[in-house]
């Protein structure tokens, strides 16, 4: 685990949130996550690959819903400057992370609800794929980037098609499936635009790790302006050796 200095001093505390859903058990395959039905706990110090910095932008889900989430394109408007602005007058620092776990699920809950597997063209995806994206996009939320472009906060979730092999025991194939969903093929452009939105929550937008084709890199919510350059130089660099070791999480407790 590494630790930055010039970020301040790193807690490395557990916590814990209850949630509305109970999570997959499995989820004790993954280092430093303990589930117990409705209750997820973390333990930085052996969850993050990278935990740098503690603290993370929110904005109120509840706000959010109430005054952006009806938000579309105008010809003087888009939905990612309405974004932008919301977050700049309502995101608010925290340092709980049990908060983020408890925000991420409220964007994961709305993006990838059932109700959706009903619509054309989704008849493929199955109400497993869609937890696991739920569960994943939760825990995900408690990566971070700088604007810098920097990876601060860095666990395992990030490449959740990697994980969710070990977790739900998906195959490579049935994980690039997933990759491939969450990253193309679910965001039509009317849930692009609730992705866009729900995000704020968050503070940013969701930016994948992948580029032209299924890589498994997954992908972070990242602040406006974040230089994506060294985003995804740093990522390139670093992402074979993480992964490695999510793979490995799975190959001890086979």
């Amino acid at each position: 685990m590494t630790m930055a200095t010039s970020l301040g001093t790193t807690s490395a505390e557990p916590f814990s949130v209850e949630l509305p859903e109970a999570f997959t058990e499995n989820w004790n395959r993954i280092d430093g996550i303990t589930v117990e039905g409705n209750r997820i706990t973390v333990d930085p110090t052996t969850y993050f690959f990278r935990y740098e910095n503690p603290t993370w932008l929110l904005a109120d889900w509840d706000l959010v819903v109430a005054e952006l989430l009806s938000a579309r394109d105008t010809t003087d408007l888009t939905v990612e400057q309405r974004a932008l602005d919301f977050v700049k007058a309502h995101g608010r620092s925290t340092n709980d992370p049990a908060e983020v776990l408890a925000t991420g699920y409220q964007v994961a809950a709305r993006l990838f609800r059932e109700e959706y597997l009903a619509e054309p063209g989704l008849d493929h995806v199955t109400p497993a794929q869609l937890k696991a994206l739920r569960e994943a996009t939760t825990i995900m939320a408690l990566n971070r980037v700088e604007l810098d472009g920097h990876l601060s906060n860095v666990g395992p979730c990030w490449f959740f098609p990697v994980v969710t092999g070990v977790v739900y025991q998906f195959t490579e194939a049935e994980g690039q499936a997933l990759d491939e969903l969450y990253h193309g093929a679910w965001f039509n452009e009317y849930r692009r635009i609730e992705c866009v939105l729900t995000h704020a929550a968050l503070g940013g937008r969701l930016v994948h790790g992948c580029q032209a084709q299924v890589d498994m890199k997954g992908g972070c919510v990242l602040p406006y302006g974040a230089d994506l350059n060294r985003f995804r130089a740093e990522l390139d660099g670093l992402s074979p050796d993480w992964m490695s070791r999510v793979e490995a999480m799975g190959d001890a407790r086979a």
